[in-house]
C-alpha cells in the first residue's frame, strides 16, 4: 500500500504555483528523504523535483485564468498513492511530519481544523472566517488534507465537485454577501458539514496544523509579512522573528517562494 504526498499547482496569470510547488517538494524532501510527492497540474509535465508529474484527468476546468479552485476535486483520481496528504503549493515543510501517518489513517479523509502564528500558538483568529461562523461551519482549512481511496473519500470529493459547479444554487441557503466567491475552504467546509464532521475532521489532533502568515493571524500592520517581520532562511531551519518553524508553513506572500528555492 502506497502513501505520499500530491501538491495540485497550476500557474495563473499572476503567480507561479508550480515553482511554489517545487520549493514545497523540496522541503518535504529536505526531512523526509523517502517521502513520494507528486505534482498534479496542466502546466508542466516534467520536473526533477516530483516523483510523478500528473495530468489533470478532466483538464482545467477553471472559467477563467485568475483562480484554479473548481479543479481541485481531481485529486482524488489523480492522486497514484493509496494513502494521501493533499498540501497547498505555498506551503513549507520545516520539519518532519511522517509520524503523521499513523493517526490520518483512522479515517477515510481529514481536513486540518487548526492553524498557528509564527509563534507556534493555536490561533483563533476570526477576522478571515466570518463564513465559516455565521454558517455555523467545521473550521476547515483544506491546505492540509488527508484522504485514501475509498468510497467515502471518493464521496467527499464528490460533494466538492458538485458544490464548486453549483455555487450559485447554495448562496441563497447560506449566511453571505450575494457575491460570495466559492473558495476551496467554504466548499470543503460544506462538504465536511454535509458528510459529517466527525467522519472529516480530526480536531484532538492538534499537530495537523499549518503556521498560517496572515496579517491579522499574527498582529501584523500588513499583509505582506515579509517586509515587516526579520526572517531567517538555514539550511535546516526556517526562523520567523527569531522563532524556529516546527510547523509547515504557509507562507501566503507567494513571491517568498523565490527567497526559499535556491535553498
Amino acid at each position: 500500500m502506497t502513501q505520499g504526498f500530491v501538491i495540485l499547482a497550476q500557474n495563473t496569470d499572476t503567480t507561479n504555483y508550480v515553482k511554489c510547488a517545487e520549493v514545497l517538494a523540496k522541503s518535504i524532501r529536505r526531512v523526509m528523504p523517502d517521502a513520494n510527492i507528486s505534482l498534479i497540474s496542466d502546466n508542466i509535465d516534467h520536473s526533477p523535483f516530483f516523483d510523478k508529474v500528473i495530468a489533470l484527468p478532466y483538464g482545467d476546468l477553471a472559467p477563467n485564468s485568475k483562480w484554479k479552485l473548481i479543479n481541485d476535486y481531481q485529486v482524488y483520481e489523480a492522486s497514484p498513492y493509496d494513502y494521501t496528504i493533499k498540501l497547498e503549493a505555498d506551503l513549507y515543510v520545516p520539519k518532519t511530519i511522517d509520524y503523521w501517518w499513523d493517526i490520518l489513517k483512522q479515517q477515510d479523509v481529514v481536513v486540518s481544523t487548526t492553524i498557528r502564528n509564527y509563534k507556534q500558538e493555536i490561533s483563533n483568529e476570526r477576522f478571515y472566517r466570518k463564513f465559516i461562523d455565521n454558517n455555523k461551519l467545521p473550521d476547515c482549512y483544506n491546505a492540509i488534507t488527508y484522504f485514501n481511496k475509498s468510497d467515502f473519500a471518493f464521496k467527499f470529493f464528490n460533494s466538492v465537485k458538485e458544490i464548486f459547479n453549483n455555487w450559485n444554487d447554495f448562496i441563497p441557503l447560506l449566511q453571505c454577501k450575494p457575491d460570495e466567491e466559492a473558495t476551496t475552504d467554504w466548499v470543503y467546509a460544506i462538504a465536511c458539514n454535509t458528510l459529517g464532521r466527525d467522519k472529516t475532521t480530526l480536531p484532538y489532533f492538534k499537530d495537523m496544523s499549518m503556521v498560517h502568515m496572515k496579517q491579522m493571524i499574527n498582529q501584523g500592520f500588513t499583509e505582506n509579512w515579509t517586509e515587516e517581520f526579520v526572517y531567517e532562511i538555514l539550511p535546516h531551519t526556517l526562523r520567523i522573528n527569531t522563532v524556529p518553524q516546527l510547523y509547515p508553513v504557509h507562507y501566503h506572500v507567494k513571491s517568498f517562494a523565490n527567497e526559499l528555492y535556491n535553498l
